[in-house]
């Protein structure tokens, strides 16, 4: 049996005035034998240290070299280690050329994963976790003080603290200094569908064990647990509270591959021995001797911590990070300048209703007044030969946007794109029970449960993208007009509706804006779909493009946008087995309702929160 991957990621400040953790995920493809694989880089800067983001961002970028260069490969524990032992090298490069870097470094932890294969190499007080039937396993090393106090009390040997040394205090990281341990998986954990991999710096250690789990159990997704998570660090409002980065991958069955010969369930290998926390499982038949360099390293630590002091009081730090800037490719002070961006658009009231013989779906909050760019005679409903009327249609005009983002919550949203979208009629709101149900009773289909809601008003779920799509085919067989669902970047350019953030509102989620369970700040129910129109419309005229429920899209899902078409137009090919929904839903995080935000499902199934958007040709 072979599986896939779901990934997802993002990261926190913290109370830090700088972020100070860098990370890549780089989805490989796949090995000779046609093993999907993926490696997950997540360094951690040594906060000491004004270029302790230096050192993680150059860290990240020398390992995935490294480790590319060498792909595929069969003996993964030599190429980690090598990778791991370039990336301090050059460290040293670095701090050999601008002497004020000395002292800089970080910890690290990476994960390369082939198939049902997790291997890993780490440096450090950062985590990698499995979650296996509610049981949190820490998997690799910690090589912190407190950590090697807790092991010598395991086994039996209660030292006493040393006086001026935290439980924190790091017994091995990557400064270009020789690294006195590190934690390498000789052989792989074997990955079972349903298990969840969790990539983690410290500061996840806000939360404790048993929260870790319970936020996971909630969440259905990679993406919501990320979200859930870091919402619950930062709602922990911890003094101090450090940069926290998270990474977490899904493992799921692939679909459609031929079931092999059933094998004996595997053995997970007893991980290294950490630090105990309530509800965190850790062996008890660990003896593999450790090591005592961690005296040298402590000395070290107070020499370089010393240099670092010293070359902030002689003002070189400044000039050190400059000069390491040079030295790692970066995009943040571009991000940073998008997400602070607001659009320029004033803000869009909503269309009035138009008078037709059926009831048009109205919102919740009162009309007000329509768009000035809005034409009334765009706005209309095709009549059905069967009787009654089709959604409520909008024409959009045509334009020109950059589709996706820089890939740093999710890599398939990568590369950002420019695509060139020709005029067409899409709904203003999304599909209603009450006019799915039309075409259901004409088709002789099954009718999918309301939940008892208003189903005149209140978005249709449960629908599979083979249901979508033969739904708008039905528009157009009884309208004479050609009905569709969008393509991937239709929906996106009309979701963006001219503005280039991640929301059409914004850079933040703010409040009120969207139907979503995390930070989206609804005043609403948001355990279940609000009806159609409860939000503002955004500067096309159309409600719920952010949260309320996913929308089918046409296309097959790619991992990313490499050789994407730039007119606009359906991308075939990918994985057809599963469909893009956009737009995120009642019960997910405020990221998964951005703009370039993107998800997949198997397109014969229904789920409980993804509906239909339709389009029209003009």
């Amino acid at each position: 049996m072979k599986v896939e991957f779901d990934i997802a990621s993002d990261q926190i400040d913290g109370a830090r005035d700088y972020q100070e953790d860098a990370y890549m995920v780089n989805q490989l493809g796949e090995s000779d034998d046609g093993d999907l694989c993926s490696l997950i880089i997540m360094a951690d800067g040594m906060g000491g240290h004004a270029a302790g983001n230096v050192a993680s961002n150059m860290v990240v970028a020398t390992f995935n070299k490294t480790f590319q260069a060498k792909f595929p490969t069969t003996e993964v524990a030599e190429v980690l280690t090598e990778a791991l032992n370039r990336s301090n090298d050059q460290i040293r490069a670095s701090v050999k050329e601008t002497p004020a870097l000395r002292g800089m470094g970080c910890t690290m932890v990476t994960a390369y994963i082939e198939d049902n294969n997790l291997y890993w190499v780490s440096v450090g007080d950062s985590h990698l976790y499995l979650i296996r039937e509610r049981e949190l396993i820490k998997q690799n090393a910690d090589h912190s003080y407190g950590a090697y106090l807790d092991m010598m009390k395991e086994q039996g040997m209660e030292i006493d603290e040393q006086a001026g040394m935290s439980r924190n205090m790091l017994m091995s990281a990557m400064t270009g200094e020789e690294i006195s341990s590190i934690d390498v998986s000789e052989s792989p954990i074997k990955l079972r569908p349903g298990d969840r991999v969790i990539v983690a710096s410290d500061g996840l250690d806000t939360l404790g064990a048993g929260a870790i789990i319970q936020y996971s159990s909630w969440s259905s997704t990679a993406k919501e647990c990320v979200y859930a998570l870091l919402k619950a660090v930062e709602d922990a409002n911890k003094i101090n509270q450090d940069n926290t980065t998270l990474i977490v991958i899904d493992i799921k069955e692939r679909e459609g591959l031929p079931e092999p010969a059933p094998a004996p369930d595997p053995v997970i290998p007893a991980p290294q021995p950490v630090s105990r926390v309530a509800d965190v499982h850790v062996p008890d038949d660990y003896d593999e001797p450790r090591s005592y360099k961690w005296l040298v390293w402590l000395v070290v630590l107070g020499v370089l911590g010393g240099g670092g002091f010293f070359a902030w009081q002689q003002g070189l730090v400044d000039q050190a990070i400059d000069k390491g800037n040079e030295l790692v490719e970066s995009t943040q002070e571009s991000i940073e300048a998008e997400l602070q961006q607001e659009p320029e658009v004033e803000p869009a009231p909503e269309p009035e209703p138009v008078a037709e013989p059926e009831p048009v779906p109205e919102p919740v909050v009162e009309p007000e007044p329509e768009p000035a760019f809005v034409d009334k005679a765009d706005v209309f409903r095709d009549r059905l030969k069967a009787g009654g009327y089709g959604p409520t249609m909008i024409q959009v005009p045509g334009g020109t946007f950059r589709m996706g983002s820089t890939g740093l919550i999710s890599a398939d949203e990568a590369p950002r794109h420019e695509v060139t979208v020709q005029s067409f009629m899409v709904s203003v709101y999304e599909v209603t029970f009450a006019e799915y149900y039309r075409f259901a009773e004409a088709t002789g289909r099954s009718k999918p449960k309301n939940n008892g809601w208003d189903v005149k008003t209140h978005p249709v779920i449960d629908v599979s993208w083979n249901d979508a799509l033969a739904y708008a085919r039905w528009l157009g067989q009884q309208t004479g007009m050609r009905y569709r669902l969008l393509s991937e970047a239709e929906w996106e350019y009309v979701a963006r509706a001219g503005t280039t953030t991640s929301y059409w509102w914004g850079a933040r989620p703010g409040e009120n804006n969207a139907h979503c369970s995390f930070d989206c700040k609804s005043e609403f129910n948001t355990s279940k779909p609000a009806r159609v129109g409860t939000y503002k419309p955004n500067p096309f005229g159309l409600f719920d493009t952010a949260g309320n429920v996913y929308e089918w899209v046409h296309d097959c899902y790619h991992r990313n946008y490499n050789d994407a078409p730039t007119d606009g137009s359906v991308w075939e090919g990918g994985d057809c087995n599963v469909r893009v929904v956009r737009g995120g839903a009642f019960s997910g995080p405020a990221n998964s309702v951005r703009s370039e935000s993107r998800f997949k499902f198997a397109h014969g199934k229904g789920q409980y929160n993804v509906g239909i958007r339709v389009a029209r040709d003009l």
